[in-house]
């Protein structure tokens, strides 16, 4: 906790954050200056070190898988307002710092998807029974966004299709032409 404290400590400006760790002790950071009131609870031992690492990602990922709750009648809008008035603070921490370069280094490395990986993950979300696929897609299979002309008297299966002419139009499609 010691770490997830100095940070929050330097980046909780506006407003109080009121912050349980997984032991129950109760910790205070902020009220400096007037903003959001929010407390928290982790219920997680070893949440607060992922925390302290990348707060923007695990903060998230903790409140909905419930290793993160919110408490005395705080929302999850003043949650999100809390860390709104206060990401510069964040940003500005050295050891958020340091590991944003980090991060930045290995992106490249994490986010490749060498073709028989990439193979891989289409098989794996793609390949499955059509029937699975027509339970909640329209009559023509299509999953991308509609474009409505008219939101108000449109129907689902007109902004399909709108979308489609939509579509083609801008790709000025001549006769002969095929698209896949």
């Amino acid at each position: 906790m010691r770490f997830l404290s100095g940070l929050l400590r330097k980046f909780i400006n506006n407003g109080t954050l009121r912050l349980y760790d997984a032991g129950g002790t109760l910790h205070v950071f902020g009220g400096t200056l007037p903003g959001p009131d929010v407390t928290l609870r982790i219920n997680r031992p070893g949440l607060e070190s992922k925390l302290f690492l990348n707060p923007e990602l695990n903060a998230g990922e903790a409140y909905m898988d419930g290793g993160l709750t919110l408490e005395n009648g705080a929302t999850i809008h003043d949650l999100l307002m809390l860390f709104s008035v206060n990401r510069a603070g964040l940003a500005g921490h050295g050891s958020q710092k340091l590991l944003r370069r980090i991060w930045r280094a290995l992106r490249r490395w994490h986010q490749s998807n060498p073709v028989g990986v990439a193979a891989k993950n289409a098989r794996h979300h793609y390949d499955v029974p059509a029937e699975l696929y027509r339970l909640f897609l329209d009559d023509n299979m299509q999953y991308s966004c509609a474009y409505f002309r008219d939101p108000e008297r449109d129907t689902l299966e007109q902004a399909q299709n709108y979308k489609l002419i939509h579509a083609t139009a801008k790709l000025d499609l001549k006769p002969g032409m095929s698209v896949i």
